[in-house]
Protein backbone atom coordinates (compact mmCIF):
# COMPACT_ATOMS: atom_id res chain seq x y z
CA UNK A 1 0.00 0.00 0.00
CA UNK A 2 1.08 3.46 -0.92
CA UNK A 3 1.29 6.08 1.77
CA UNK A 4 -0.91 9.14 1.68
CA UNK A 5 2.96 10.91 1.77
CA UNK A 6 3.89 9.14 -1.41
CA UNK A 7 0.91 9.31 -3.01
CA UNK A 8 0.83 13.27 -2.64
CA UNK A 9 4.39 13.02 -4.00
CA UNK A 10 3.50 10.96 -7.37
CA UNK A 11 0.54 13.55 -7.40
CA UNK A 12 2.74 16.40 -7.82
CA UNK A 13 5.83 14.52 -9.64
CA UNK A 14 2.67 13.87 -12.16
CA UNK A 15 1.45 17.62 -12.48
CA UNK A 16 5.20 18.73 -13.01
CA UNK A 17 5.51 16.85 -16.18
CA UNK A 18 2.15 18.86 -18.01
CA UNK A 19 5.44 21.17 -18.20
CA UNK A 20 7.25 21.24 -21.07
CA UNK A 21 10.52 23.52 -19.85
CA UNK A 22 11.73 24.68 -16.17
CA UNK A 23 10.67 28.52 -16.65
CA UNK A 24 7.20 27.28 -16.81
CA UNK A 25 7.91 24.94 -13.32
CA UNK A 26 9.57 28.33 -11.82
CA UNK A 27 6.29 30.28 -12.89
CA UNK A 28 4.08 27.11 -11.32
CA UNK A 29 5.94 27.17 -8.46
CA UNK A 30 5.49 30.64 -7.62
CA UNK A 31 1.74 30.81 -8.65
CA UNK A 32 1.51 27.56 -5.73
CA UNK A 33 3.52 30.33 -3.01
CA UNK A 34 1.16 33.00 -3.60
CA UNK A 35 -1.65 30.38 -2.52
CA UNK A 36 -0.06 30.44 0.88
CA UNK A 37 -2.11 31.69 3.66
CA UNK A 38 -0.43 34.38 6.24
CA UNK A 39 0.89 33.18 9.27
CA UNK A 40 -0.06 35.47 12.29
CA UNK A 41 2.13 38.55 13.81
CA UNK A 42 2.43 36.45 16.80
CA UNK A 43 3.68 33.23 14.30
CA UNK A 44 6.30 35.92 12.86
CA UNK A 45 9.21 34.93 15.48
CA UNK A 46 12.38 33.89 15.44
CA UNK A 47 11.39 30.09 17.39
CA UNK A 48 9.26 29.38 14.19
CA UNK A 49 12.25 31.04 11.89
CA UNK A 50 13.90 27.79 9.95
CA UNK A 51 17.98 28.10 10.21
CA UNK A 52 19.63 27.56 7.15
CA UNK A 53 17.66 29.32 4.50
CA UNK A 54 19.04 32.34 2.72
CA UNK A 55 15.31 33.79 2.62
CA UNK A 56 12.87 34.20 5.67
CA UNK A 57 11.52 31.29 5.98
CA UNK A 58 8.67 30.64 9.20
CA UNK A 59 7.50 27.19 10.08
CA UNK A 60 4.24 26.26 12.13
CA UNK A 61 3.50 22.53 12.90
CA UNK A 62 0.66 21.70 14.71
CA UNK A 63 -0.11 18.00 15.80
CA UNK A 64 -4.12 17.19 16.30
CA UNK A 65 -5.77 13.16 16.21
CA UNK A 66 -2.03 12.01 15.81
CA UNK A 67 -1.33 14.06 12.42
CA UNK A 68 1.05 17.15 11.52
CA UNK A 69 -0.93 20.02 9.89
CA UNK A 70 2.16 22.69 8.88
CA UNK A 71 1.88 26.34 7.96
CA UNK A 72 4.23 28.18 6.54
CA UNK A 73 5.07 31.35 4.82
CA UNK A 74 8.59 32.98 3.38
CA UNK A 75 9.67 36.82 2.04
CA UNK A 76 10.64 34.82 -1.45
CA UNK A 77 8.30 33.88 -4.23
CA UNK A 78 10.14 30.67 -5.33
CA UNK A 79 10.47 29.75 -1.73
CA UNK A 80 7.10 30.07 -0.96
CA UNK A 81 6.04 27.56 -3.52
CA UNK A 82 8.64 25.17 -2.78
CA UNK A 83 6.90 25.58 1.25
CA UNK A 84 3.61 25.00 -0.79
CA UNK A 85 4.40 21.55 -2.58
CA UNK A 86 6.20 20.79 0.88
CA UNK A 87 2.60 21.46 2.73
CA UNK A 88 0.87 19.86 0.05
CA UNK A 89 3.12 16.74 0.56
CA UNK A 90 3.54 16.43 4.43
CA UNK A 91 0.64 18.08 6.03
CA UNK A 92 -2.11 16.54 6.96
CA UNK A 93 0.17 12.99 7.80
CA UNK A 94 0.77 10.65 10.50
CA UNK A 95 4.41 11.27 11.97
CA UNK A 96 5.11 7.86 11.01
CA UNK A 97 4.66 8.40 7.13
CA UNK A 98 6.27 11.60 7.25
CA UNK A 99 9.54 9.71 8.73
CA UNK A 100 9.28 6.10 6.42
CA UNK A 101 8.87 8.34 3.18
CA UNK A 102 12.17 9.51 1.32
CA UNK A 103 11.80 12.89 -0.56
CA UNK A 104 11.71 10.74 -3.71
CA UNK A 105 9.80 14.06 -5.37
CA UNK A 106 13.25 16.31 -5.07
CA UNK A 107 15.31 13.70 -7.36
CA UNK A 108 12.00 13.02 -9.24
CA UNK A 109 11.42 17.04 -10.30
CA UNK A 110 15.46 17.92 -10.19
CA UNK A 111 15.15 20.09 -8.47
CA UNK A 112 18.95 20.21 -6.88
CA UNK A 113 19.83 20.72 -10.88
CA UNK A 114 17.19 23.64 -11.40
CA UNK A 115 17.02 25.70 -7.70
CA UNK A 116 20.50 27.91 -6.79
CA UNK A 117 22.49 26.12 -4.07
CA UNK A 118 21.03 28.84 -1.53
CA UNK A 119 17.51 27.40 -2.51
CA UNK A 120 18.48 24.10 -2.46
CA UNK A 121 20.12 24.32 0.94
CA UNK A 122 16.92 25.66 2.02
CA UNK A 123 14.79 23.01 1.03
CA UNK A 124 16.60 20.35 2.85
CA UNK A 125 16.37 22.50 5.66
CA UNK A 126 12.81 22.56 5.39
CA UNK A 127 12.86 19.15 4.93
CA UNK A 128 14.81 18.66 8.02
CA UNK A 129 12.82 20.78 9.40
CA UNK A 130 9.16 18.56 9.07
CA UNK A 131 11.16 15.38 9.85
CA UNK A 132 11.79 16.87 13.30
CA UNK A 133 8.88 17.67 13.95
CA UNK A 134 7.55 14.42 12.99
CA UNK A 135 10.58 12.59 15.05
CA UNK A 136 9.28 15.34 18.24
CA UNK A 137 5.59 13.98 17.78
CA UNK A 138 6.30 10.54 17.74
CA UNK A 139 8.77 11.12 20.53
CA UNK A 140 5.97 12.86 22.86
CA UNK A 141 3.04 10.22 21.94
Amino acid sequence: MVSEVQAAQDELIEEFRFFDNWMDRYQYLIDLGRRLPALSELELIDENKIKGCQAQVWFVADEKDGKLTFRAISDAAIVSGLIAMLLRIYSGRRPQDILDTPPNFVTALQLEQHLSPTRSNGLSSMLEAIRHFATQALQAA
